[in-house]
């Protein structure tokens, strides 16, 4: 018997747009280099090594989100227990905008996502490093 999937992943992003902060590309970039400021890239290591990155930014894969940011998981990083302002990005925003919504449920906040994701930063020209 074929599934029957009630809410489709459009809606389930529909939704967390509705409960997360967004901000522009250009906003993204203006807040780069702030030290208040850590930029979450969650894509795949692949998509980094295939697109770039943008500099600085730090590198969380989107399955291993929820055990880096709780304190008590055996796999928490100490850059989640900072006191600074969380800036997620995927490549396109949907993944981004899931993953801030349950990073603020946890208790991550500030939190917010690129709403264009990396694909945005870099039609906005914002700076991005390739691998080597």
């Amino acid at each position: 018997m074929p599934q029957d999937i009630t809410t489709p992943v459009k809606q389930l992003v529909e939704d967390a747009k509705k409960v997360i902060e967004e901000i522009s590309a250009e906003d993204a970039i203006a807040m780069h280099g702030d030290d208040n400021v850590v930029i979450v890239d969650i894509r795949d290591v692949r998509e980094l090594h295939r697109d770039g990155r943008i500099p600085g930014s730090f590198h969380c894969p989107r399955g291993m989100l929820e055990f880096w940011i709780d304190p008590a998981s055996p796999y928490h990083k100490d850059i989640f227990a900072a006191d600074k302002k969380f800036v997620f990005h995927c490549a396109s925003g949907w993944r981004s905008a899931l993953a801030t919504e349950v990073a603020q449920r946890m208790g991550l906040k500030p939190a917010a996502h690129i709403e264009s994701g990396f694909s945005g930063w870099k039609k906005a020209n914002g700076p991005v490093e390739m691998p080597e």
